[in-house]
């Protein structure tokens, strides 16, 4: 096992293939970047993993989190007490595969026990055998509650999953220790480990989209008869999103991160969306540039997660680092202009500044905190270079803003996850919203449908109602898997 600090845009320092099974109790260490160390046993890939530790408390839907892209560079820790019931389901067939992304996206797993075979007859595998395939480093029978605890006081930081290679001493593949002083369990000394995770990238001024997004563009044809053409700006785009647009007859061109507006005009688009991911949105300069172009055209716009983060910023709004994030299936959302509260999945460690009066922006509460007085996101219009916007959508627990929408210009974004990949159907109306956009008479358009034939937009409008009604299997459907999760905190 090497010891050498990761490189910047390396999820994983070094991992070796495992033997099968689980390691001894103490054959695998977490630590973190304050020295506290978490001991357990190695699973998956043997090796070490650095990344920044954050919890995700889904009580199912684990495969759908590690291949989340949005988790680049992250060591997820799952609150849910056991991990592996169903397997991993990767079947040729989409609707026989559960992945979000075409690999394992996090740096490192932490579970309390990890069950021992899948009790599922989807499943195609295990979980820790696709691990190990992987080269991804795990460790289980860590006290995931007090690490919980912890993390949700002392906010999310770097860490590292050290475990030993099997039967080397010094736990390096060549017998050495890398460099380091090693203990008879073959782990680096705790100092050492500790210097580690300290030398290792911060989440913080992190830019990671282009690490995941597509090469190349493609195409996701549309369901049934074509209404709409839409450009896709993978940032980190989760599979089951273009699926749900194709379900409402949209050609969906997705097209890598750096695309220009001259590539989406090329195409004859009818409007835009931009997807989740990973990183600081303060570092998407070149999406933001982007963003701000689609606005001046009027290409009707919709924005997820990092999306919204991208939106905010084009509308001259700052964002900021959350202490330990939102990453649950279960966070209620209120919609500001209904009263509605939806309950929704979330996977964001950066938000939004509230707006204040005048067009200025601040964190509730201060920056860095996950906690917004009451009225801090306030859903009167404010200023923006494009006209009139408003906070459209809230987060309950702590008042963080989940959802901007324009007034003047056909565009809107939230910062939770619609396509309920894995999570709750209440918000798949916002689809359906996105097609409303594209139908109004103030949008600019690809092609040259009358807007008598697609239904109408009132700027500002918020009505969850939509210009085609489609069924409740095709508006909420979630390709890849349909799970319902646990408590978000």
């Amino acid at each position: 096992m090497t010891v050498t600090p990761p490189a910047a845009t390396s999820t994983a320092a070094t991992s070796t293939a495992a033997a099968a099974g689980q390691g001894p109790f103490g054959s695998a260490v977490l630590v973190l970047e304050d020295g506290r160390v978490y001991p357990g046993r190695a699973f998956g890939a043997r090796g070490i993993a650095f990344g920044e530790a954050v919890f995700a408390t889904g009580m199912t839907g684990y495969q759908e989190t590690l291949t989340d892209p949005s988790y680049r560079r992250q060591v997820v820790v799952a609150t849910a007490p056991q991990i592996g019931n169903t397997g991993w389901v990767a079947g040729s067939d989409r609707s026989a595969n559960d992945n979000e992304s075409g690999r394992i996206q996090v740096a490192g797993f932490v579970v309390r026990d990890l069950s021992p075979r899948p009790t599922n007859w989807r499943a195609t595998g295990s979980l820790e055998s696709e691990m190990q395939r992987q080269g991804v480093v795990g460790i289980s029978e860590v006290d995931t509650r007090g690490l919980t605890r912890h993390l949700r006081s002392a906010g999310v930081m770097r860490c590292g999953i050290f475990s030993a290679a099997s039967g080397l001493p010094g736990g390096s593949p060549d017998g050495s220790s890398g460099g380091a002083p090693s203990g008879p369990d073959g782990l680096p000394d705790r100092d050492s480990m500790v210097r580690l995770v300290r030398e290792s990238p911060q989440m913080l001024g992190a830019d990671l989209a282009g690490e995941v997004s597509t090469p190349s563009a493609y195409l996701v044809p549309a369901v049934g008869e074509k209404r709409y053409t839409v450009a896709a700006l993978d940032l980190g785009l989760k599979a089951n999103t273009p699926q749900m647009l194709a379900a409402r007859g949209i050609d969906c061109h997705v097209l890598p991160a750096s695309a220009s507006i001259g590539d989406i005009e090329a195409l004859g688009v009818d409007g835009v969306f931009l997807s989740n991911g990973p990183g600081d949105p303060a570092t998407a300069d070149a999406q933001v540039a982007l963003t701000e172009e689609v606005l001046r055209r009027r290409i009707p716009f919709f924005g997820i997660c990092f999306g919204n983060q991208i939106l905010g910023r084009a509308l001259g709004l700052g964002t900021y680092k959350l202490t330990f994030g939102h990453r649950g299936i279960n966070q209620p959302v209120r919609e500001e202009a209904t009263g509605r509260v939806l309950v929704t999945a979330h996977n964001h460690g950066f938000a939004v500044r509230a707006p204040l009066g005048g067009g200025g922006d601040r964190a509730p509460s201060g920056a860095g905190s996950d906690t917004a007085p009451a009225g801090a996101a306030v859903n009167e219009p404010f200023d923006t270079p494009f006209g009139r916007a408003r906070v459209a959508f809230t987060c309950l627990n702590d008042g963080v803003v989940e959802g901007l929408e324009c007034l003047d210009v056909p565009a809107f974004s939230v910062q939770f996850h619609p396509e309920a990949a894995a999570g709750p159907h209440d918000a798949g109306y916002l689809f359906d919203r996105f097609v409303a956009r594209m139908a109004g008479p103030g949008a600019q358009r690809g092609d040259s449908t009358p807007a008598a034939q697609r239904g109408d937009w009132t700027p500002g409008a918020v009505s969850s109602g939509t210009q085609r009604e489609l069924s409740a299997p095709a508006a909420n459907s979630v390709i890849g898997g349909n799970h319902a999760e646990g408590t978000a905190r």
